[in-house]
């Protein structure tokens, strides 16, 4: 479907093409088909493990890039990683993105046995830290933007490992959202300060979690 409107939008639009080097682009790196294809994975339980490091490496030698949250030179907020391609000439849209599915399927695979393997070993300090998190985030009155993304990655583990029962995930994806300072400055329809905002991403949060049970 976005090829097509590529497609379509390309006959209308004078693009920057050259026969040899594909479309031109203002970084060089992006020469070629010009496409970048990302794919957004929640890891905790390979941070936990101290595995992510092994699997960073591995996802670089096969040529893909590993950013955090926002992209390029930006930590892995909440255990949320982006997963991408660097190559984009010399090689065609369908092929980029196949091998994207095939190293996005093993990093879900070893993450997967990492969450099993911290249940089956680790499962009071897993209790402990979804726990704590839970408490945080239900009674906090300040969160910074890095403490609500972090304590809410943990929150959703334990959702995803039904250790919160009844959870409803969408709660905690409206919150990851939420509590980004420029949606807060949005929901109070004026700039905040940094005090500020961390006191209604507090509010919001505590507001929100009153539907989910504890763990």
């Amino acid at each position: 479907l976005v090829d097509r409107a590529d497609t379509e939008l390309e006959g209308r639009l004078p693009y920057a093409f050259d026969h040899k080097l594909g479309y031109l682009t203002a970084c060089p790196t992006n020469l070629g088909t010009g496409m970048r294809a990302s794919v957004m994975l929640h890891l905790p339980a390979l941070v936990l493990t101290d595995q992510v490091n092994q699997v960073i490496k591995a996802v670089h030698k096969i040529g893909l890039a590993v950013r955090g949250l926002y992209g390029e030179g930006t930590d892995a907020l909440g255990n949320l990683f982006q997963i991408s391609n660097q190559h984009t000439l010399g090689e065609r849209e369908s092929e980029i993105i196949l091998q994207i599915e095939k190293v996005i399927e093993r990093v879900i695979s070893s993450e997967q046995a990492a969450r099993a393997k911290l249940r089956e070993d680790n499962l009071t300090m897993l209790s402990d830290q979804v726990g704590r998190a839970y408490a945080i985030l239900k009674y906090a009155h300040i969160l910074s933007s890095k403490e609500a993304l972090n304590l809410l990655s943990m929150l959703r583990l334990g959702a995803d490992l039904d250790m919160i029962p009844n959870c409803d995930r969408s709660v905690l994806d409206i919150l990851l959202l939420e509590n980004q300072p420029a949606h807060l400055q949005l929901l109070a329809k004026r700039e905040l300060s940094a005090e500020e905002r961390d006191a209604l991403r507090a509010e919001i949060t505590r507001q929100r979690l009153q539907s989910i049970e504890g763990p």
